[in-house]
């Protein structure tokens, strides 16, 4: 199984109007309520692509009840679809409220607000209790747990190193472990040495200064990061590895949704981490389950016909040896 961590877990509420005008009263046309954060997102993708996924982190509350009902219905859905894997709820009991994220979506021009709430306060003895929950995941079924992907922003509570203690945790087990953040909890995870780093380029330009790719691939890797895969939008994403460097990017861009393409991304990378594939095809299905995200209805989901399309169509390039 593969294993996907969100300490900031949410219920994502979208909003659908005609036009988004400020200081203006709205007609919402649709309404879309689903379970939220980064690594929920990417173990949704990865149970589509045939992978079972188990969730952890943090849910709490009314919110955090709803979230996990959500989740319990999706496993279902999933399970009923032919060649699907499994979903499973590890999530750990908090005191606080799971947040909540309204995304607003306006029909005229395809643009989306998004607002994001800061997640529940997480005492002490509950990131001491995920910690001890985490472990045992990372442990079960004697080898079981193939990769682990950390994702998403650090609620209240919880040290600013929470994912260097992760990664730490999961390199002693044994576990490859894949970095999805940003931010100071992105540089203090660095250090720790996580077998992939999976930044947008605006994140990666807001550790090492830099907003030239390469240059700042390099710079994540001499902090510490094995490997960097770089998402760089609609066009494509930068690996810099340990045997080469690549650039994947799709043959067109499609018009849509973006909220979500870089989870999609992730289970990409990581399903492919564990199938065993070289970079660049690992790269392909990225890029792909990236765009054909953008055409669907919300995040953790993917156009099946779009990805079909775009898989055999995306252009990987080889630039250097790796330095």
């Amino acid at each position: 199984m593969i294993l996907t961590v969100t300490l900031n877990t949410a219920l994502d509420v979208g909003y659908r109007v005609p036009r988004l005008e400020r200081h203006g009263t709205h007609r919402v046309s649709e309404v879309r309520v689903r379970p939220g954060g980064k690594g929920l997102n990417v173990a949704r993708v990865l149970a589509a692509l045939g992978h079972d996924a188990v969730v952890t982190g943090f849910a709490g509350g009314r919110t955090g009840e709803e979230v996990r009902t959500l989740l319990a219905r999706r496993a279902e859905d999933a399970s009923a679809a032919p060649d699907a894997g499994s979903l499973t709820d590890a999530l750990v009991d908090v005191g606080g409220e799971t947040r909540r994220t309204v995304a607003v979506i306006d029909d005229a021009t395809g643009d989306t607000t998004q607002l994001n709430e800061p997640g529940p306060h997480v005492a002490p003895e509950e990131w001491t209790a995920f910690l001890t929950a985490y472990r045992d995941l990372l442990a079960a079924g004697g080898g079981r747990c193939r990769a682990v992907a950390l994702c998403g922003s650090l609620p209240p509570g919880v040290p600013v190193g929470a994912y260097g203690t992760l990664v730490r945790e999961a390199r002693n087990a044994g576990v490859p472990v894949l970095l999805d953040t940003s931010g100071e909890p992105l540089r203090r995870g660095l250090a720790a040495r996580p077998d992939v780093v999976k930044p947008n380029i605006a994140e990666l330009a807001g550790i090492t200064g830099t907003n030239e790719p390469l240059r700042a691939a390099r710079e994540a890797r001499r902090r510490g990061a094995r490997e960097v895969a770089a998402s760089l939008g609609p066009d494509g994403m930068l690996a810099l590895t340990q045997d080469g460097v690549w650039r994947a990017a799709p043959a067109r861009q499609l018009a849509g949704n973006p909220a979500g393409a870089g989870d999609s991304a992730v289970a990409g990378l990581l399903s492919g981490l564990v199938e065993g594939l070289s970079w660049p095809d690992r790269l392909v299905r990225a890029v792909a389950l990236s765009a054909a995200t953008v055409a669907a209805p919300a995040a953790g989901e993917f156009d099946a016909p779009v990805y079909a399309e775009m898989l055999p169509r995306v252009e990987v390039t080889e630039r250097t040896a790796a330095a």
